[in-house]
């Protein structure tokens, strides 16, 4: 709290920018398009954190430098992903793809984008979860906001299924992903090239997706443009690895 009212003016916003404009352009998306075009659209993180570098980091020259082959990288990642849904997109219509993927592109912006300006903000005088907790605490406004919205909107509270799928959502979410990937950027906060590989492992999900569809769902193997789509994310994934680690 003490670190929250020193700067509460930049807590609010890079909160409400990391937690709210992060996760209700995510929700909103979900209604208007299949998770699959969701999961492979917010891979754009990825790039979305390499410039975002460019502009919040002062030694532009030297990310510039740094970023070239993290950028190709991750290039070769979403070249894979996009390969993976061209059959899939054939059958949306263009209303559905737009906002499914507009506000996506919002979040993917908007998440690392909070979280890099919170580490800022902070200077190591905090952990991980004490970041997440201010982050928390300092985006209740928005949340509040929304929530006041819809219920004048509608005139109704949410439906009780609403509470389990919220709560779902918020342990595997909110608790477990956050947690793990806020404490693995922290880690490497002060490394650029690094911070770069750890944000392309979110590429993952991509596959793990496929791979629950499959064995879960019974769905169809995947097809030619699957496999070469799949081949590509783990190859620029691969790369990310060796060369963060040669580096």
């Amino acid at each position: 709290m003490r670190e929250i009212k020193r700067n509460l003016s930049q807590w609010m916003i890079w909160s409400t920018v990391g937690f709210g404009l992060f996760y209700a352009p995510l929700t909103f998306a979900a209604s208007y398009s299949p998770a699959w075009l969701l999961a492979s659209t917010w891979q754009f993180t990825i790039i979305a954190g390499i410039i975002l570098s460019l502009f919040i980091y002062k030694n532009t020259d030297g990310i510039k430098h740094n970023y070239i082959y993290p950028a190709l990288f991750s290039g070769i990642i979403l070249l894979g992903i996009g390969i993976m849904q061209i059959r899939q997109a054939q059958s949306l219509s263009p209303d559905n793809v737009l906002k499914g993927v507009i506000p996506v592109l919002v979040a993917a912006f908007a998440y690392p984008l909070g979280n890099r300006k919170v580490m800022q903000l902070t200077n190591g005088r905090l952990n991980v979860y004490q970041r997440i907790l201010g982050m928390i605490i300092c985006s209740i406004p928005f949340w509040l906001i929304l929530s006041v919205y819809e219920g004048i909107k509608t005139h109704s509270l949410p439906e009780q299924g609403q509470y389990l799928q919220t709560f779902v959502v918020a342990v595997f979410s909110g608790v477990l992903a956050t947690v793990l990937f806020f404490s693995a950027t922290d880690s490497v906060h002060t490394d650029q090239q690094q911070l770069a590989a750890v944000e392309a492992t979110q590429a993952a999900e991509v596959l793990f997706s496929l791979a629950g569809e499959v064995l879960i769902l019974s769905s169809a193997l995947p097809d030619f443009y699957a496999v070469t789509g799949i081949t590509l994310v783990m190859a620029g994934m691969i790369l990310h690895s060796l060369r963060k680690t040669g580096s």
